[in-house]
């Protein structure tokens, strides 16, 4: 972190002797309050505006642009519902709004229950007759892929999109305590304006006025005085948190209690019954249609394979499954049989002379992971989820679990066709360390935050990076 120690703020006008160190800020930038309702407004028109450029494009392929303005009468009364629900659920939340895939979770979640009530409601006042079915479904279809592409990229550019960032982080830091990591937006020493142990009220208003416009503190301090921090900061009506350094291997998920004793959570457990219920629902349907709909492309790559090679068509390699159970994981194959690697000790490389000419192709498109549909279906792999990875896989000349003990707790989920990782751009060889770090640090967070809109947002982004530079 590269900070600048900035001016003292003490005066002997304002009182309030504290020192801030952060990056000198141009008297023109935004305060952090405009910024914020720069954001806020500027996501509503990206919705408002996707909403309604897909609905009139349906319009005109439906032919009820000119001739039939019900599409208008659609328009208007479900752009107020979709910002009404869209509030409701905190799509518009700072919390929501510094990840992309939250914030395409929640506008999407808001989009389709925002269609849902408007349909309901023509169908109780018995306006489902004139209803256009047809233009709602594409406009729907439509409005739900703009909007994920459209928060996406707001979401990422925001920065620069409207001058500056919104939220602001500030860290309080003893003079003996280490920088934690992370970007802040201030860093103030406390020791010669506010002391946690001494109750006086005029010490909690220069507190108070020194994180009036933060969006989070975070305090660094010695362990001897967190419960006093802790004490001063729940009354300070902002998000708060203590860095406790030696709470870094465990990688808590949260706080949980049993009895009057409070416990650390350190992993969720399965989902619930109905989230199992819907994502196993979910798999199954989708891998299910989609074998049925590419049944000729897979006969073809299948009779392709066995005539490139003499050996099978199926590639069957053992990997590491949901709790830590091996299976069987299905490919097409793409390498000759006396050169496949069933351990998985060597990668696969841009130019590997073990791969056939019909693999080549296969992999590049990555058509040769399609018989995975058949574990899904089996109930050995989502679509969504971690990639398996074979017994024998390695990062820099070490074992995936040498490289980081967290390795196994990306097992906590089936394995899937697709995942976080890959729609970031983590796949391919794993030549250095960083190259499964990356990977597992988005696995982990997929577990973490997973829910069925992610899943979709996460599918839907996929065919995006089907054909990949790694892909090979």
């Amino acid at each position: 972190m590269n900070l600048e120690i900035g001016r003292s703020e003490w005066t002997p006008e304002n009182g309030y002797p504290y020192t801030v160190m952060s990056p000198e800020k141009p008297w023109w930038r935004p305060r952090a309050s405009a910024l914020r309702t720069r954001a806020f407004t500027t996501l509503v028109l990206i919705d408002f505006l996707s909403i309604t450029v897909s609905f009139l494009i349906a319009a005109l392929l439906h032919g009820q642009f000119g001739a039939d303005r019900v599409w208008l009468v659609l328009l208007a009364v479900l752009l107020p519902v979709y910002l009404v629900t869209a509030l409701n659920a905190h799509a518009y939340a700072a919390a929501n709004l510094q990840d992309p895939f939250r914030a395409i979770a929640k506008g999407v979640q808001a989009l389709v229950i925002a269609i849902s009530a408007v349909i309901l409601v023509a169908f109780c006042v018995r306006a489902s007759e004139g209803f256009p079915r047809l233009l709602v479904a594409i406009g729907s279809v439509f409005a739900m892929m703009t909007m994920i592409a459209a928060r996406y990229m707001f979401v990422k550019r925001m920065v620069s999109i409207i001058g500056g960032n919104p939220f602001s982080v500030i860290l309080i830091c003893e003079s003996d305590q280490p920088v934690p990591p992370g970007v802040f937006s201030v860093m103030i020493s406390p020791e010669s304006f506010f002391d946690p142990e001494k109750h006086d009220p005029v010490m909690y208003d220069r507190l108070a006025k020194s994180l009036e416009s933060a969006d989070r503190v975070v305090v660094a301090c010695d362990p001897a005085r967190r419960t006093a921090w802790a004490h001063a900061l729940k009354g300070a009506n902002i998000q708060s948190e203590i860095v406790a350094p030696e709470l870094h291997n465990l990688a808590p998920l949260g706080l949980g209690n049993h009895g009057s004793a409070t416990t650390i959570v350190i992993a969720h457990g399965p989902l619930g019954l109905f989230e199992r219920f819907m994502k196993r629902g979910f798999d199954f349907s989708l891998a299910l249609a989609t074998v049925i709909a590419l049944l000729p492309i897979l006969a073809v790559i299948a009779i392709l394979v066995k005539l490139d090679s003499p050996g099978p068509v199926f590639f069957k390699q053992t990997r590491i499954g949901r709790g830590n159970q091996m299976f069987k994981m299905l490919k097409f194959r793409s390498m000759r049989v006396l050169e496949t690697d069933h351990a998985g000790n060597r990668s696969a490389s841009r130019d590997d002379d073990r791969i056939t000419r019909v693999g080549k192709v296969i992999r590049r498109t990555s058509m040769d992971e399609l018989p995975q549909l058949l574990n899904v279906l089996k109930g050995e792999m989502s679509i969504v989820g971690p990639r398996p990875h074979a017994l024998g896989s390695r990062a820099a000349d070490k074992l995936f679990w040498e490289v980081d003990t967290r390795y196994w707790h990306r097992h906590a989920a089936k394995p899937g066709l697709t995942g976080l990782a890959q729609v970031r751009g983590y796949r391919g060889a794993t030549v250095h360390e960083s190259d499964l770090s990356n990977r597992l640090q988005a696995d982990l967070e997929y577990l973490d935050t997973w829910s069925i809109w992610r899943d979709l947002v996460i599918i839907a982004m996929t065919f995006r990076v089907l054909l990949h530079r790694n892909a090979f």
